[in-house]
């Protein structure tokens, strides 16, 4: 049996959505670089791609992956199951009325503004809208930028209040993350410093 699961990317994306498992963790468990999890994190990559659960899938437990959570040096072990695994499907394009495609630019000024931690492809992923019109009205350059004003998308359709919650609470994952391994790297600067000042003190 493979020691890694079926759907590789499917399995990782609903691991960086639904888990606070390392991009390391997640990257050794479905045989993936963690630059590749990374791509798929900020939706670089496979945006189009349905997580599916290694959990309903029998490769992995719900205790297995709170073990690994509460250890970063801790590595997934995928579960024996010889059930046939599901199919992982790709989302297709969500359909916005004519009348509500106007709105899509203040629903993304609404979104920056309210969450500033969400990714630009989670924010356009939520309003069917695209990066560069996030990139757009984040960067003030957006052609009706003077007349924008802030729009819950919730509110008037575009996107449903747990997709939002969904993707807020991906974004704060991310930002832990990120925050952990900076922590990470200023720990080593800091030990590889006093080092040296160790040395010329015992001498």
């Amino acid at each position: 049996m493979a020691n890694h699961p079926l759907m590789p990317k499917a399995t990782a994306s609903w691991l960086v959505d639904n888990t606070a498992l390392t991009f390391d963790q997640i990257a050794e468990f479905c045989n993936l670089h963690p630059l590749e999890v990374q791509a798929l994190a900020d939706g670089d990559v496979n945006s189009g791609i349905m997580g599916m659960s290694p959990i309903l899938s029998g490769e992995l437990t719900a205790d297995e992956i709170a073990r690994c959570e509460k250890n970063t040096n801790a590595r997934l072990k995928m579960l024996k199951n010889d059930l046939p695994k599901p199919r992982a499907r790709s989302k297709g394009p969500r359909y916005t009325p004519v009348t509500k495609r106007a709105e899509k630019p203040n629903a993304v000024f609404y979104l920056l503004k309210k969450y500033p931690d969400l990714a630009d492809v989670q924010i356009a992923r939520l309003v069917g809208s695209t990066k560069t019109t996030v990139d757009a009205v984040r960067n003030k350059t957006h052609p009706a930028q003077s007349t924008l004003k802030p729009v819950d998308p919730v509110s008037i359709g575009l996107c449903t209040g747990d997709e939002l919650e969904k993707a807020v609470k991906k974004a704060e994952r991310r930002v832990a993350r990120e925050a952990g391994k900076k922590a990470g790297a200023v720990a080593e600067q800091e030990q590889g410093e006093a080092a040296p000042l160790e040395s010329a003190a015992a001498l």
